[in-house]
């Protein structure tokens, strides 16, 4: 692999606290698809910032005992330094635009880009029962193939690098993957009306794909949800769990109307039920969460597992839902990423709207102003959202030794100037269409808005052949019933 080299950008970069600031006219460098240095230079053109592993401050500032020092010039061609004589070294210009973590969309169902917009206005009973599980049950591995070729092209061109999929035929998905470059935690899902086998094949796929695509693929099992996976399953899947070293990916309390029909039928919440299977001991992403109880809070602060929630708000702003309690589970220590769902309650697979809807409806929902500030949501979309997808110690910061998975917005259009404030013009003022430049792995996957992996085209001429037979309802044909 060889070198990129990013010169001229204004980079997001978080301090050894953790707290989000900006450094200008910043020099990033990438190599063996790490983070390997970023400086910035003074008019003189020595080095006048540098962040080196955790520490991010001047350049006169001691580093950590045995980081190496912040290089005083970037290497040409052929010069020492780590890159061979020869090695090709390509050279981004950045000036006016801004260098970021990958955007992560924590949950999603990637194949269902071929139902966008095909169930609209109507209650999620309706939704699921009527429309989207009878024409869910026409999928083949050719259909979900495309439908993950075409939302790895939409996540690509909007700034996503890594996402964290729930869905069925999961070979076709990992395949897409890998031909797009991207990064994705995999997980097939399943339900107790399927038996043994649902489980088994979950674990299998998880055993067999974690690691490919050179290392970009990680995998989950994937139980569908307590309330279409019993307490059985649900405690053999928290056992495989642990044995296997795997995260779980559940949805659960997606709604209040879902929490209140568990306490009926079972006199616990969702929450609760995950509880009692064993499965907050382990690592675990748990969708949606808007029906999560106070009690709830009290029971995930104290799990003595790695637990995060995905939150994807425009779906439940569509549904008319209420919102993740995303303070609740803050005040409790438990991470919050964002996401999208899949695009046939979602619409599209654009985490940056996520991000800006999260500040929007937080505030809304909280009566307050000051809460979800623009760096805080930008904090949920880069390194909270690494930990919920298990990934937090190598994605979600700018930071030498984590893999080079990173984009370049560009700043210089008129709805994003004057920029006062970097963090709100991301958040509040940038699109996902600003996104020039997309980086996984150290490869450039898009550059100046051309993707190099995926011909769309194509894609969307082949997935068109097939839909006729896709979205045909055939009477009482339904993969699950919902509620």
């Amino acid at each position: 692999m060889g070198r990129v080299i990013i010169k001229g950008c204004t980079a997001l970069v978080h301090d050894h606290d953790g707290q989000i600031e900006f450094i200008e006219d910043a020099v990033i460098s990438l190599r063996h698809g790490l983070i390997e240095s970023i400086t910035a230079r003074a008019a003189s053109g020595a080095v006048s910032y540098q962040v080196t592993g955790a520490q991010r401050g001047r350049a006169d500032a001691a580093p950590p005992s045995g980081a190496p020092e912040a290089p005083t010039s970037v290497p040409e061609t052929g010069s020492t330094g780590g890159t061979p004589a020869g090695a090709p070294i390509e050279w981004i210009d950045g000036r006016g635009q801004l260098a970021m973590p990958g955007l992560i969309n924590c949950h999603t169902h990637t194949p269902m880009v071929a139902l966008r917009g095909i169930a609209e206005d109507m209650d999620i009973d309706e939704w699921f029962n009527d429309w989207i599980w009878p024409i869910e049950s026409n999928l083949t591995d050719h259909l979900v193939e495309l439908g993950a070729r075409l939302a790895c092209a939409e996540m690509i061109r909007a700034g996503v690098t890594t996402f964290a999929d729930h869905y069925f035929s999961m070979d076709q998905v990992a395949a897409a993957v890998a031909e797009s470059g991207l990064r994705a935690n995999l997980g097939w899902a399943y339900f107790s009306s399927q038996g043994s086998g649902g489980r088994e094949r979950s674990l299998d796929f998880a055993l067999r794909l974690r690691g490919a695509a050179e290392g970009r693929i990680t995998t989950a099992l994937a139980p569908h949800a307590p309330y279409t996976v019993n307490d059985m399953d649900l405690a053999a899947t928290a056992e495989l769990a642990r044995e296997h070293g795997l995260l779980v990916h559940v949805h659960a309390a997606e709604n209040a109307a879902q929490t209140a029909a568990s306490l009926e039928q079972h006199g616990q919440t969702p929450i609760e039920v995950l509880h009692r299977a064993g499965l907050l001991d382990g690592d675990l992403l748990i969708a949606h969460g808007t029906g999560i109880t106070t009690e709830d809070l009290e029971i995930l602060g104290g799990a003595p597992g790695r637990v995060g929630v995905a939150s994807a708000p425009r779906g439940y702003l569509k549904f008319g839902w209420g919102t993740t309690p995303v303070r609740g589970l803050a005040a409790v220590g438990v991470p919050v990423g964002l996401a999208t769902d899949g695009a046939a309650s979602n619409n599209t697979l654009d985490v940056w709207e996520s991000m800006t809807l999260t500040a929007l409806v937080q505030k809304s929902a909280e009566n307050d102003p000051s809460w979800l500030t623009a760096r805080q949501a930008l904090d949920h979309a880069t390194t909270q959202s690494a930990r919920v997808v298990g990934l937090g110690e190598h994605i979600g910061a700018l930071t030498p030794g984590r893999r080079a998975d990173l984009i370049l917005v560009d700043l210089t259009g008129p709805h994003t100037q004057p920029s006062h404030d970097h963090a709100a013009t991301l958040v509040h003022s940038a699109r996902s269409s600003d996104v020039r430049t997309t980086i996984v792995d150290g490869r450039v996957l898009m550059r100046d808005r051309q993707l190099l992996t995926l011909d769309v085209p194509t894609i969307v001429a082949e997935l068109g052949s097939e839909l006729p037979a896709l979205i045909e309802r055939r009477e009482g044909e339904r993969i699950q019933k919902y509620g």
